[in-house]
């Protein structure tokens, strides 16, 4: 059935406000958006605002926050397990507004299978760009969940192998960080070389490849390296800053990963917290700066680290870019447009368009307005179908 959605104020994703006059259809059998020509029922939302799903870029959808089930970066945890959160996690995020994301490391292979099954139309979940296990040296970030990797050869060689095993994305360790014992945000762990190994690979098959990068070295050997995307990018100088202009890398925030250690200090470890409260002050003010100056930014929130929880956080991080110094629109940008760019899925997702999936968000008030406004009631389409938790 064709449906009409009229009255709504909407903001396409390609628009810089949310607009009277849009009208737009939805064929719910395909589940994309279509001309609004001989539709055969009509909804009016007169009154409400309409916006794309939102495209969260970094999250781990076999991880556990509250370590009940499962431990990220446990070598004991089963694939079973790993599904078992993922599904639930999945229907969270869509909770929430997420009709797409990259989920930037997972295990047994759980991100690149769901994946199928989503787009087979098997479950219904947001669109999934996997990145599988992602590449650290030995010993190195999150090593028990990653292809332990050194010198450009074995890098090459696992690129490859996680290539044939379907990622669309390859995800790869530059520095230390805060979740882990043993090492600082400031490490710097795989090399420029190393990864621009792993560039080149990803990129040879029209895949993207991302880095974590917290510490300025290794954020600059990322950004020379030519990853499409640095996730958490917590130090970051006018120099740095200057290199991400340049070469139009995005940078993917993560402003709720620390939040929801501190939020949470005393169920924590002293380690992680003690990192968690160090980097916050500067994170924030890098992505402030990041933001004035006309940095790319997408959406992500490196959900399934401690307490950072898949069916608030996104709407949670929208408001936290901007409380850091984003514009709303560059907010709702990073959500939705600059996602789906960064994700290489432009032309299935992150605009209100025919031809597009119909993954959209009905809202009672104008997050450019009122940036909360993503936090409350909210009523989710993905494909055209109104998801009910």
């Amino acid at each position: 059935m064709k449906v009409l959605y009229q009255n709504a104020k909407v903001f396409t994703g390609k628009n810089t406000e949310f607009a009277d006059g849009i009208d737009f259809a939805v064929d719910e059998e395909t589940g994309k958006f279509v001309s609004p020509d001989n539709t055969e029922k009509t909804v009016d939302l007169s009154g409400k605002y309409v916006m794309p799903g939102m495209i969260n870029a970094h999250t781990h959808i076999v991880a556990d926050p509250y370590n009940k089930i499962a431990i990220l970066g446990d070598k004991n945890v089963t694939a079973a397990k790993s599904t078992f959160l993922a599904l639930g996690n999945l229907k969270k995020l869509l909770s929430d507004g997420v009709t797409y994301i990259r989920d930037a490391g997972s295990v047994f292979d759980v991100d690149i299978e769901l994946a199928d099954l989503e787009t087979s139309g098997d479950i219904q979940a947001p669109g999934i760009i996997g990145s599988g296990n992602p590449l650290t040296m030995t010993g190195g970030h999150f090593s028990n969940g990653s292809y332990e990797v050194d010198g450009v050869d074995e890098v090459r060689k696992y690129a490859r192998l996680a290539l044939k095993k379907g990622v669309q994305n390859i995800k790869m360790m530059a520095t230390g960080g805060v979740s882990f014992s043993g090492e600082s945000p400031w490490d710097v762990q795989m090399t420029e070389e190393e990864l621009r190994a792993g560039v080149e690979e990803a990129h040879h098959k029209g895949r993207t490849a991302c880095a974590h990068a917290q510490g300025t070295e290794g954020i600059q050997n990322a950004v020379r390296a030519g990853v499409d995307s640095v996730e958490h990018a917590i130090y970051l100088d006018e120099e740095t800053i200057q290199m991400f202009l340049d070469s139009g890398t995005y940078i993917v925030p993560t402003l709720t990963a620390p939040w929801a250690i501190n939020e949470n200090a005393e169920d924590l470890p002293p380690f992680m917290v003690e990192k968690s409260l160090a980097v916050s002050k500067a994170h924030i003010e890098s992505i402030g700066k990041a933001a004035k100056a006309g940095v790319k930014l997408a959406m992500g929130t490196d959900s399934g680290t401690s307490y950072n929880n898949f069916d608030k956080n996104s709407s949670i991080e929208v408001a936290m870019m901007v409380d850091a110094g984003a514009t709303p629109l560059q907010a709702l940008q990073a959500a939705t447009i600059n996602g789906a760019d960064l994700l290489n899925v432009a032309d299935k997702a992150g605009s209100i368009e025919p031809d597009k999936l119909a993954d959209f968000i009905v809202l009672s008030e104008n997050p450019l307005v009122n940036i909360s406004a993503l936090q409350n009631k909210k009523d989710v389409y993905k494909k055209g179908q109104l998801f009910v938790q």
